[in-house]
């Protein structure tokens, strides 16, 4: 029986004065959460990203969709490519999910798009091992290069075949990811909107969450055995 999925539309309170909103679903039972991080010129409701999130509900992963800058913001193409901002926006957002939702004792992963994804990979190496596990999707790994290596989780890129500058700069990130893997997916372009494209990016996420994010989570779940006195 497929797991019933609560979903909630949120504010995330970052200052006095920002707030940025997003939608917050998480299956029963959930093993994990992926935060998600949009391109520029995109939002949480992103078609693509949506569809990506309602997959890995339906496996049993929470998701957590949201803006990372206000309506504002987003008008200042200097803020949009900032990737800094953005990036932090993601960790403080990151440690709201740590100590607010339901999901706080949960496994965390970050699912980044375009610039996102550049947003994802800094966060994630700023945070650690409090980062499970990443995934980009037509990514921009080469605007967050100085910070790669110093990137704990496991990193899937995925890129489409026909997305010949995005392929390049992955192939160049991947060598400076302690833990990564590049795949390509056939007769996709950058927004992957060719018929099957964004299926198949789907379900590369899903396996490598589930790959990644449930093994911490049940290690996390197994009780510590006591050393004999």
């Amino acid at each position: 029986m497929p797991s019933l999925i609560h979903s909630q539309n949120i504010s995330l309170r970052i200052d006095a004065k920002t707030s940025l909103p997003g939608q917050l679903n998480m299956p029963d039972l959930a093993v994990a959460v992926v935060l998600f991080a949009h391109g520029s010129g995109s939002s949480w409701l992103s078609p693509r990203n949506q569809y990506v999130a309602r997959t890995l509900n339906e496996a049993g992963f929470g998701t957590l969709l949201f803006d990372l800058l206000t309506p504002l913001e987003s008008e200042d193409r200097r803020k949009v490519f900032d990737i800094s901002l953005l990036a932090e926006r993601l960790v403080q957002v990151t440690h709201w999910v740590k100590s607010h939702c339901p999901s706080q004792s949960l496994p965390i992963g970050y699912f980044g798009a375009s610039t996102g994804a550049a947003a994802a990979l800094c966060a994630a190496a700023e945070l650690g091992e409090q980062i499970s596990a990443v995934v980009s999707r037509g990514g921009r790994p080469d605007l967050a290069m100085s910070q790669l290596k110093q990137i704990k989780a496991p990193v899937l890129l995925i890129v489409g075949e026909y997305d010949d500058p995005v392929i390049e700069m992955n192939q160049k990130a991947l060598r400076y990811i302690q833990n990564g893997e590049l795949t390509i997916v056939p007769n996709a372009t950058h927004l992957f909107e060719e018929s099957g494209a964004l299926e198949a990016v789907s379900r590369l996420a899903t396996h490598w969450f589930s790959r990644h994010l449930k093994q911490v989570s049940k290690e996390s779940r197994t009780p510590t055995k006591k050393k004999a006195a």
